[in-house]
């Protein structure tokens, strides 16, 4: 059991419960709304997410056997202790309850979850492979995941798409660090990240403007007239200075440690920054 918790990355997906939760009971109503998030809808609409997520998680490690034992040698778990065969099978079930689920829903969320599916299939296989693109697909599911929430409810806004593209620059800048973290493993098996194509350092003047142009967009929401002072402080506190704090650690990263800590780093700051929502009311 603790080796299929790892494998569909069950932290993370608490990660998604929770953040799909806060969009449900903090963006698509006034004030916060906690019974919102009790309703059958909602609950089968993170349901399936979860599915797709999780399956998305298998099929990664499904593809990356071998980079992942250079790259995690003790963290691998396709092909120890779960034979490949039960794996893809999982993975194949979680993404048709995924899908399915999404159709029940509507017709929308059903759509995106297929293609949610198609992408997280696409990455495993060959886009993570190359410069740049892996990095985006995998920002734009992470927006996504909450762009779906607001999908179903019929209540896209302005403060939803804000969080959604919060959350595709932060996952931006973090896969773009787990690929430096990993370019060791990646490079064994011919795979064309931006560190291996450019190098670490060049790779790094490509994150640097990203870095700049995520907290450019934290200073617009921060000094946004319509948000109150509290959410304002907490904003610059736990989002803000700890990206200033990521670049000034990126500058001399040079080592697997180093990009291990910047990535833990990013998702501190994808954390506090969904936790924001309880303020923005």
């Amino acid at each position: 059991m603790k080796e299929f918790l790892y494998l569909i990355r069950f932290p993370n997906l608490l990660l998604i419960l929770l953040s799909q939760a806060l969009v449900q009971a903090s963006l698509l109503s006034a004030g916060i709304n906690l019974a919102g998030i009790a309703t059958p809808g909602f609950l089968v609409l993170t349901l399936s997410t979860v599915c797709i997520a999780a399956a998305g998680y298998i099929i990664n490690d499904y593809y990356d056997i071998k980079i992942d034992a250079i790259n995690k040698p003790d963290r691998v778990v396709v092909g120890k202790s779960i034979r490949r065969r039960p794996a893809m099978f999982t993975h194949m079930m979680l993404s048709f309850v995924g899908i399915a689920l999404g159709f029940y829903l509507s017709i929308p969320v059903g759509l995106i979850n297929i293609g949610a599916v198609l992408l997280l299939w696409g990455y495993s296989d060959q886009l993570k492979k190359l410069p740049l693109i892996g990095n985006l697909v995998i920002a734009l599911l992470s927006a996504s995941m909450l762009l779906v929430v607001a999908v179903y409810a019929g209540k896209l806004n302005k403060i939803t798409i804000s969080y959604a593209v919060f959350a595709f620059l932060i996952s931006l800048i973090r896969e773009i660090i787990k690929d430096m973290e990993d370019v060791r493993g990646d490079a064994s098996f011919d795979c064309r990240t931006l560190p291996i194509v450019l190098g670490i350092r060049r790779a790094k003047y490509v994150l640097y403007p990203i870095i700049a142009l995520f907290q450019a967009f934290l200073l617009v929401v921060i000094f946004h007239p319509v948000t109150g002072i509290g959410f304002d402080i907490y904003m610059l506190l736990l989002v803000l200075i700890p990206s200033i704090w990521m670049t000034v650690k990126l500058v001399r990263a040079d080592r697997k440690r180093d990009f291990t800590y910047l990535s833990n780093l990013g998702k501190f700051i994808m954390l506090t920054g969904i936790l924001s929502m309880l303020l923005i009311n």
